[in-house]
Formats: C-alpha cells, sequence, structure tokens
C-alpha cells in the first residue's frame, strides 16, 4: 500500500464515495467520519462525529497521510434565510473545528485538503479565472466561499500542510450533476439552458480523485488550487455532446423564465445553472498534472460507458 490512512470528514456522500473507492486499494486504511455509522467494509470504517464537538474521532486522524473535509450542507435549494444559515455553518463550523484540534496535535495529518468551490470567481464569459488573476464575484455563494475559506485559512496548522481545492462540476455517473442532465436528455429536454452561452467548469471524477493524490505528492503546493480541467464549455456544448453521445438528436431548450419557474418547483436557484463558471487549473498544469479527461467529450462517453 502506498499510503497508511486517509481519512474523509463528511465523507458519506457522492464524492466521498468516489474518493474512499479510490484510495481503498492504495491505502492501508480509509476512515470517513461521519454522523450515521456504518459496517466496516474491506479497510474502509465509518467513524461517528457531528462536526461540532470534540470527540474520539480525533485519534482518527492521528498520523494520517491526508485529510479531506467534505462537509457542507447540499446548495441545491432555495436560499432563503433557513437554508443560507445552514449552508454556511455546515462548511465554517466543522471547519473551524477541524483547526483547533489539528493546531493541537502532536502528529497531525500531514496534508489537509479543504473541497471549497469555484463558483468564488465572478461570472466570466471574457476570460477564464486562476488562482493568480482570478476575480472574485459578489452575491451569496461567493459569500459562502470567502467565509468557508476564511474559517480553512484563519488558523495557523504548522505541521499540516493546507490546500483549498476549489472545485468545478463534478462530472460522473452515479450521482450530482450528469445523471440529472442526461434525465433531461431523456425526455427530450436536454437543450440549452438559458441562452446557452455560459461557460461550464467541470472534471470527471476519476480526475478528482487522481488530483488529491498528486497534492499529497507535490508539497509545493498548498494555499489555494484550481480543480477543474483546462477545457471549460458552453452549457450549449455540453447537452449537445449529452445528446449525440446517448443518441437523442434533438432537445427543447430552457428559456430563462422557464427556468425560474422548473427551479421555484423543485426548490432550487437560477444561478447554479446560468452563472458562467470559466476556470482554469493553472497550478495544478504548472505542476505537472496531466489530466486524464482533459475532453468533455471524451469523459461524457467514458461515464456513460460505466454500467449503472
Amino acid at each position: 500500500m502506498k499510503y497508511a490512512k486517509i481519512v474523509l470528514a463528511g465523507g458519506n456522500g457522492y464524492l466521498g464515495n468516489v474518493l474512499a473507492n479510490y484510495y481503498k486499494t492504495i491505502a492501508t486504511q480509509v476512515i470517513i467520519l461521519s454522523r450515521k455509522n456504518k459496517p466496516v467494509e474491506g479497510n474502509v470504517e465509518t467513524v461517528l462525529w457531528d462536526g461540532k464537538t470534540e470527540g474520539l474521532w480525533i485519534e482518527a486522524l492521528n498520523g494520517s497521510d491526508m485529510l479531506i473535509n467534505l462537509c457542507g450542507k447540499n446548495v441545491n435549494c432555495r436560499y432563503n434565510k433557513k437554508n443560507r444559515d445552514e449552508i454556511i455553518a455546515s462548511r465554517t463550523v466543522p471547519t473551524r473545528l477541524l483547526n483547533k484540534v489539528i493546531a493541537e496535535m502532536a502528529n497531525p495529518p500531514k496534508l489537509w485538503i479543504n473541497v471549497t468551490s469555484a463558483t468564488i470567481y465572478r461570472h466570466a464569459e471574457d476570460h477564464e479565472q486562476d488562482e493568480y488573476t482570478g476575480e472574485i464575484g459578489y452575491g451569496f455563494s461567493i459569500d459562502v466561499c470567502k467565509q468557508w475559506e476564511g474559517s480553512f485559512f484563519e488558523t495557523e496548522t504548522p505541521l499540516t500542510r493546507k490546500v483549498a481545492l476549489r472545485m468545478g462540476i463534478v462530472l460522473g455517473r452515479h450521482d450530482s450533476v450528469f445523471p440529472r442532465l442526461l434525465n433531461l436528455v431523456k425526455f427530450g429536454l436536454g437543450g440549452r439552458q438559458g441562452d446557452g452561452q455560459q461557460y461550464v467548469s467541470w472534471i470527471h471524477e476519476y480526475d478528482v480523485a487522481r488530483c488529491t493524490e498528486w497534492l499529497i505528492n507535490n508539497e509545493e503546493l498548498a494555499g489555494v488550487v484550481n480543480c477543474v480541467t483546462p477545457q471549460a464549455v458552453k452549457n450549449t456544448e455540453l447537452m449537445s455532446l449529452i445528446r449525440s453521445t446517448y443518441g437523442i438528436p434533438f432537445g427543447l431548450p430552457s428559456p430563462q423564465w422557464l427556468l425560474e419557474i422548473g427551479m421555484l418547483l423543485i426548490g432550487s436557484e437560477t444561478e447554479l445553472v446560468l452563472k458562467s463558471r470559466w476556470v482554469a487549473p493553472k497550478r495544478l498544469l504548472e505542476s505537472g498534472f496531466i489530466f486524464q479527461f482533459p475532453n468533455a467529450k471524451h469523459a461524457i462517453h467514458d461515464i456513460l460507458s460505466i454500467r449503472v
């Protein structure tokens, strides 16, 4: 095994499962910190924590190669006050708790990745946003990201390297955005959303896992790192690729007024679809990281080839 122990805080969701499946073949032990207990599966163990208070779970961090913090309420909801407060607290409270614990440990994780969001950058249709010159946007989603990263970097952890991994849209067959887009295609609704000119900065789920391992082994990488492919696509192109790959030639478009009605009915926000996220992974590329799926067409072919 290449690694002794990998810890996934809040790792019982979609991305946590992707990472656990990746690391269970190359790490002696994978520990998931979760509010819900689960039976041990091979070398993958769940340890209870509430994300708010110290407890026996702290021992799970001791001597680990990497901690990945995935905590955070799903933003696919209406941004009323209750949900806004929960979205922020579910990110900042566990992060501050981990900071306190790690700063006091004698043998803390060597690397701590806090998975944040590439939506922190402004709506961009003119040029890509990278870690050096990218411009921070405005609005609730950006405020969440700023508070989230602020709670991460506010405490020094001299023995633990920190990376805020600004994640793009993760594409995979089993959950997240792709299955929902595929369902729209299946029902003939897979046309552009809005005017279709908004950029989608995406990454294949397998490259997410590979990126986290790259960060373990490239110790010069700390601070903010964008986790997206170099080839963002426009919404209209992404939907066209899904349709053509799946074999459905036509999809009805969804103009903004219709999206607003639909999002209201399903309890979500149009920003999640209409914001143009054009983000570049400059630091990953500079360090020599090679994406296995840099091209959206190839990524979609791969995802659709996976048996559900």
